[in-house]
């Protein structure tokens, strides 16, 4: 494969062409037409479209088109330069020949992506999964002679000023106590490597960490070669469910059990917390169902500040009611009358 070059103008060329009309073919040219993307686009939008283009258009894809080399060129000279925010910039301004237009004169026809190589163009194989868009390339996933384009790239970005291929990043799951969740902690991982070993490692769990939020591990995905660097490990973090605490946002909910005797006369009990056990004063007549909030006491914020608690109330009968006692209750019932599903309505 080859890295398509811009045009370029030889000196003769140069003189005799106006700059005005050579500016204007150049534009002609246009590079977000060719990726399918609007002058406005942000760069994750043009390197989306490239990867589907690329995907597409590549010769080994169209063995049957005589034109998918042709255009997959385009494709590639287009990506160049609208992947580099300097080029880019230049190139809205100047169009395709915005370096020669730049510097007065042609310099040896060194346009965007000339050359063959990635050094100069801005684009290096680190911008791109190539598995993402063939398959491991080599490996069975995409088509013959995949492997060995790529890793000819690899190759030459490698030999060209020294760059350094970046492995693979990992994703797996860690699934870590509710505790630890909030108040944070270490959680030991069982890491399977591509060669069948089973490395252990130690995540370091940030306080007030959240179901679904991601941590990463630095130099812990996949391994380096001899010139390049290794991946990250990104750990999705799932948090195991509590019996009686929940979480919604920084605020943490509790259900407090209380006897009958405690929620009619009201009681002080102990409610543990994230920050050791609390005394809780419940008012007199306090029914079931109700909610007591105990400020700052929740998740713990990095600029110092804490959720709230919310403590529901359960009321708890004292089992082994004997029938005069349950007479009692009834007989109390009855002399206080209210209807407690008033507002029930589907």
């Amino acid at each position: 494969m080859q890295v398509a070059q811009a045009e370029t103008y030889n000196e003769e060329e140069f003189s005799a062409e106006p700059l005005k009309k050579r500016h204007d073919r150049a534009m002609a040219e246009d590079y977000y037409k060719t990726l399918g993307v609007p002058r406005n686009a942000p760069q994750a939008d043009i390197l989306k479209a490239y990867r589907d283009l690329a995907r597409k258009n590549h010769p080994d894809m169209n063995p049957d088109d005589p034109k998918a080399k042709k255009k997959f060129q385009e494709i590639q000279s287009a990506f160049d330069v609208l992947n580099n925010p300097e080029k880019r910039e230049m190139y809205d301004r100047y169009g395709s020949s915005f370096e020669t237009v730049g510097q007065g004169a042609p310099q040896g026809g060194r346009g965007p992506g000339a050359g063959g190589g990635f050094g100069t163009s801005g684009f290096s194989t680190e911008d791109i999964d190539f598995s993402e868009m063939f398959g491991d390339g080599g490996g069975g996933g995409g088509p013959a002679g995949l492997g060995d384009i790529f890793s000819h790239f690899r190759r030459a970005a490698g030999g060209r000023g020294g760059a350094k291929r970046r492995a693979s990043d990992v994703e797996s799951e860690v699934t870590i106590p509710f505790n630890t969740s909030i108040l944070g902690g270490e959680v030991q991982l069982g890491l399977q490597r591509p060669n069948g070993q089973t490395e252990t490692i130690v995540v370091k769990v940030p306080p007030g960490i959240d179901d679904g939020k991601k941590i990463r591990l630095r130099g812990q995905g996949e391994k380096a070669t001899a010139r390049g660097t290794p991946g990250d490990l990104l750990l999705t973090v799932r948090v195991a469910p509590h019996p009686v605490f929940s979480r919604k946002g920084n605020d943490l909910s509790v259900r407090l059990p209380v006897t009958l005797g405690e929620a009619v006369g009201g009681a002080s009990v102990d409610v543990p917390a994230p920050s050791g056990m609390l005394s809780l004063q419940i008012p007199p007549g306090t029914s079931s169902g109700k909610k007591l909030r105990i400020k700052g006491q929740g998740i713990g914020l990095k600029n110092g500040t804490r959720g709230d608690l919310f403590v529901e109330i359960q009321i708890v009968l004292p089992a082994g009611l004997s029938d005069a006692e349950r007479d009692s209750i009834r007989e109390i019932d009855q002399r206080h009358p209210s209807n407690p599903r008033q507002n029930l309505r589907w």
